[in-house]
């Protein structure tokens, strides 16, 4: 992944454009701080269908998460009684 500045960025879009569709991400600065990238087209797609997938039910959203050190302990104590 490389950075160019934004003013380096307007000169040379032509040769950026080519670097993403060979499959490199290019970070654009403002001031020395990342502002926008660069991306082929297919890392936007993988990202927005993902997105759309986690979003069109609750098992996809909560699938969307990362599960690696999600502990989660099932209360084992009887339900409450409840009065009719």
């Amino acid at each position: 992944m490389s950075k160019v500045s934004l003013r380096d960025a307007k000169a040379g879009l032509s040769s950026l454009v080519d670097a993403a569709v060979k499959g490199e991400i290019t970070t654009i600065t403002r001031h020395g701080k990342p502002v926008a990238a660069i991306v082929p087209i297919e890392a936007v797609e993988q990202v927005l269908t993902a997105g759309r997938k986690a979003q069109t039910s609750l098992t996809g959203f909560l699938r969307s998460f990362p599960a690696d050190d999600l502990e989660i302990e099932r209360n084992a104590s009887p339900g409450r009684d409840v009065a009719f």
